[in-house]
């Protein structure tokens, strides 16, 4: 059988009553989530992540396409949905429950529901069992709501914007909590952040969406040896800025943005490291060096490069 959630050409948009026209939300979408990883959604305001995650639930039916969870349709499929627990970005809902209340009501829905897992949760955290959520702020209504999902004991787990709400020390120890169910249980975790850090922390796999459009997808370590940070001197210092980059581009290398400091040029390359210290050695330079890039440095330029702008993103809260 196989074991994975499959997104196959998926398009998703929202009709405008008064407009009378629709906008779309996601455009042919493409993806796999194998079992068993902790995959990070990222992308710009907008892009379409929590579109993509609601119909990965089965709570909206695609325009087009197929989401499978595990082979099954997962809309209108209450077998396919027993297998995933989905935390949205919101706080609002239950506000008249006690996490009490939310025990049993979950107990209804997910046969796996552990009340022990939960209310080892709780305490942990320190969150009463029969207060109502109307007198919890809001990191406390997602504290809960985590507990929630990881007593579920379900498969799959989709967490929209999961650490919002929560001060710097409680986002660790709810990352904590987190990564040790998932991989005590072999579970697969989706959960999708404006805080490039975090999935890099958190992920073994991420994805960039923007404008409903899938960039790419891929492991971190794959994503980060796809593109190489330069810094090189050139010998020739009659050498426009404009010129090196035609030269870089006749080597066959795609220049993704360039900086100057002084003489020294600092470069981002969209190749492995050995090709472009392999090409760029054909320049007449009097230094050449590599230096590390981050995660967040490769999503905000493959954005920008698509005219978005650095400044609309947040890479920190």
């Amino acid at each position: 059988m196989i074991q994975m959630i499959e997104i196959k050409n998926v398009s998703m948009g929202f009709e405008d009553s008064k407009k009378g026209s629709g906008t779309v939300a996601l455009n042919e979408v493409r993806l796999t989530v194998p079992e068993g990883c902790i995959f990070g959604f990222l992308g710009s305001n907008g892009a379409g992540k929590s579109t993509l995650m609601r119909l990965m639930s089965g709570i909206y039916r695609p325009w087009s396409g197929d989401i499978l969870i595990d082979g099954e349709p997962v809309f209108d499929n209450p077998a396919a949905k027993e297998k995933l627990f989905f935390v949205n970005d919101e706080t609002t809902q239950f506000s008249g429950y006690t996490p009490e209340d939310l025990k049993f009501f979950y107990k209804g829905a997910y046969a796996g529901f552990s009340d022990t897992v939960f209310e080892r949760i709780m305490k942990s955290l320190e969150l009463p069992l029969d207060k109502r959520l109307s007198t919890f702020s809001k990191g406390m209504k997602r504290q809960t709501v985590v507990a929630l999902a990881l007593a579920a004991q379900t498969k799959y787990l989709f967490f929209d914007e999961a650490f919002d709400g929560l001060d710097p020390a409680m986002r660790r120890i709810v990352k904590n909590l987190i990564t040790d169910e998932i991989i005590e249980r072999g579970a697969t975790l989706v959960v999708s952040s404006h805080n490039i850090t975090e999935i890099s922390e958190l992920c073994d796999r991420a994805m960039l969406l923007h404008k409903g459009e899938l960039i790419f997808s891929d492991e971190l370590d794959n994503l980060r040896t796809g593109f190489t940070k330069v810094q090189l001197v050139i010998r020739d210092s009659s050498l426009s800025d404009e010129g090196l980059k035609q030269q870089i581009a006749a080597l066959g290398l795609e220049l993704m943005q360039m900086s100057v400091v002084g003489s020294v040029r600092q470069l981002i390359i969209r190749a492995g490291e050995n090709e472009t210290l392999e090409k760029l050695s054909q320049l007449p330079t009097s230094m050449i060096e590599t230096i590390p890039l981050t995660l967040e440095e490769i999503f905000i330029y493959e954005l920008e490069v698509r005219g978005y702008g650095s400044t609309d993103f947040i890479t920190e809260d």
